[in-house]
């Protein structure tokens, strides 16, 4: 089935940044897909099955790569890798966000950055692949997004605003402060700007389609110029 003549420079696109070309775009045009666009198809099929396949793939390459250690280390690291929230970070740092086909509203709404559809899509990106491919570019796929991860992380990512919160505790300053300093927009669609200021360091600003996502965009930030 052809994919859609508005969608076919958007998925060739991502198919380069992942590196695997598609037998049937159309497998990878659905794996994008939101429910908010109302089209025949969606990407929740696929999700349930690349939630599978996810986890034979880190169990498999956790077996291999720690074969020494006992069931309660392995399952340890498998909850971690295969959590939502790192997930959302793996597709958010390949930008995966800016391939999802969403309805306008749902885009105006922050769906791009939403990080259960975030965490979602790459799954469903996974059955994709598997449908497409069979398992070995699936695993090939899942190794090469999730790298070194699968050696070093034993606890899934923290919340952005999280993290900050521990490293100024760390280091005994005050907590930091977020303080909204505009808001624009109609009230079902609204865009946030938000100041982060912490002691010694310059205010952070960063904007977002709630005062959640905008806060946690600024510790993002913030973060980043800490750690260099």
């Amino acid at each position: 089935m052809p994919v859609s003549p508005q969608n076919k420079d958007l998925l060739e696109a991502l198919q380069k940044l992942i590196g695997y070309e598609f037998k049937d775009p159309h497998w990878l045009e659905r794996a994008m897909t939101h429910s908010s666009t109302a089209e025949g198809y969606n990407y929740e099929r696929l999700e349930f099955l690349g939630d599978r396949v996810l986890g034979l793939v880190i169990a498999h390459a956790l077996f291999k790569t720690f074969p020494g250690e006992r069931e309660g280390g392995l399952a340890k690291r498998h909850a971690a890798l295969v959590q939502g929230r790192t997930l959302a970070v793996i597709a958010s740092m390949n930008k995966l966000g800016d391939y999802i086909i969403l309805s306008d509203s749902e885009r105006k709404s922050g769906g791009a950055e939403n990080e259960n559809i975030l965490a979602d899509i790459l799954e469903s990106l996974i059955g994709a692949i598997f449908v497409d491919g069979g398992y070995s570019c699936a695993q090939d796929f899942v190794l090469k997004f999730w790298g070194d991860n699968i050696e070093t992380l034993t606890e899934a990512p923290l919340d952005p605003k999280t993290e900050l919160q521990e490293w100024v505790q760390a280091k005994s300053l005050p907590l930091p402060v977020y303080e909204v300093i505009d808001k624009i927009g109609p009230d079902h669609a609204p865009m946030f700007t938000i100041e982060l200021v912490i002691e010694g360091e310059d205010p952070v600003q960063a904007e977002g389609p709630s005062r959640r996502q905008a806060e946690k965009t600024a510790a993002r930030q913030m973060l980043a110029r800490l750690k260099g």
